[in-house]
């Protein structure tokens, strides 16, 4: 298998530990949001340092494994690790579990993400729906040679699809779930922004700013999947508080916000994705 793409020998070492389970649906869960994992039931739990091209992963609150199993009568495959551009990583490695998961047959991915607010209506454990994304890390994971499967120019006017966004807002409704919708702009990292980068972000139109995310959603469009994104505001952006920053902040309003994301995202599996859009 030397002479293969990366995404495909990943892809034969998981597929090989699913013991013929077929996930529909692919959840890459943020910072501090990893226990999202543990309500998926008969798991099979596959740790990084076992598939091709998954680095550990080196920021808190990512645990380093795929998990796969049922949630809300649907079999999902939650990816509890990110791999980000501020660890040295270039944007083909931060989408290679996208990639992995359209190999193994998944259609649509829900990403979530720990986010700063700039929007100044947002309050800390706020959960925004993406609609749409400013890639600001200015990588991209499809420059280079096309990938099997994969579109030169995915089109990018609907990143985060219509039809999945209309489930997410019916379910939270449904629930008594806030939830907010706006523009996610992602960056390169890892210092937090100035506040006068913040300024620029919000002139730009940017309601959240965060770390990740841009690259998968790209990926995911490139490889035709159908992709669905979350944010958790963990803080206020800089200059809107007068805090001072930290991850450790981030990890503490992640886990306070945790059951109202998990029971949003379990929501979303279980009305049946592919009925929508």
């Amino acid at each position: 298998m030397s002479g293969e793409p990366e995404e495909l020998k990943a892809a034969a070492v998981v597929r090989s530990r699913l013991d013929g389970r077929q996930p529909s649906v692919a959840v890459v869960l943020g910072s501090g949001l990893g226990s999202l994992a543990e309500r998926i039931t008969d798991a099979a739990r596959i740790h990084y340092s076992t598939i091709p091209g998954f680095p550990p992963p080196g920021v808190a609150g990512h645990k380093g494994e795929l998990v796969c199993g049922g949630l809300a009568g649907k079999m999902v495959i939650a990816q509890s690790g990110r791999f980000h551009l501020y660890e040295g990583h270039g944007a083909e490695s931060a989408a290679l579990p996208i990639r992995v998961f359209a190999e193994l047959g998944v259609e649509r991915v829900i990403l979530t993400n720990a986010a700063g607010g700039i929007r100044r209506t947002f309050s800390k454990g706020a959960l925004m729906l993406i609609a749409d994304q400013i890639n600001l890390s200015f990588r991209n994971p499809v420059w280079g040679p096309v990938r099997q499967g994969e579109e030169r120019f995915p089109d990018m006017s609907d990143p985060f699809d219509y039809g999945l966004r209309a489930v997410a807002r019916q379910v939270a409704r449904g629930r008594g779930i806030p939830l907010e919708e706006g523009v996610y702009a992602g960056v390169l990292g890892p210092s937090y922004e100035t506040p006068a980068e913040i300024r620029m972000l919000h002139a730009l139109g940017a309601d959240a700013v965060g770390m990740s995310t841009v690259s998968e959603a790209i990926a995911a469009r490139a490889a035709g999947l159908r992709c669905l994104g979350i944010s958790t505001i963990t803080n206020m952006a800089a200059g809107l508080s007068g805090e001072r920053l930290t991850h450790d902040e981030v990890i503490a309003t992640a886990e306070r916000v945790r059951l109202a994301l998990a029971g949003l995202i379990e929501g979303i599996v279980g009305a049946g994705l592919e009925r929508s859009g």
